[in-house]
């Protein structure tokens, strides 16, 4: 039994000697986070405004292929993160937008309306 405690202390201090090389290179660490944070943004995609829904804070879209949410191109309705956006847009836009899986249900996240 008391073998077993040294052995856990040993341990113990040997992952807090780890932790503290880590916490020492804080600049190293928060590149790695920023890095990641980064990588975890979705992609803009090609699509075109087909309806506004104001009401119901939604919008249908015909889209280019949705990498990170595995879609192929089609139409479809989303909801949008914020409902405001949809007060610029009118069908027939061409946009790049983002959109993403939140609560459960595809989300625009972001909108670059094509000029």
């Amino acid at each position: 039994m008391r073998k077993t405690h040294l052995m856990l202390a040993a341990g113990g201090l040997a992952l807090a000697s780890v932790v503290s090389a880590a916490v020492s290179r804080s600049d190293s660490w928060m590149t790695l986070v920023q890095a990641a944070a980064q990588s975890t943004t979705s992609p803009m995609v090609n699509g075109e405004v087909r309806k506004v829904d104001k009401g119901a804070g939604k919008i249908t879209l015909k889209h280019d292929p949705i990498p990170n949410l595995e879609m192929p191109g089609m139409t479809m309705v989303f909801r949008v993160k914020d409902p405001s956006v949809l007060d610029r847009l009118k069908e027939g836009d061409k946009i790049k937008f983002a959109a993403d899986k939140i609560d459960g249900a595809l989300t625009v996240t972001e909108v670059q309306v094509n000029k």
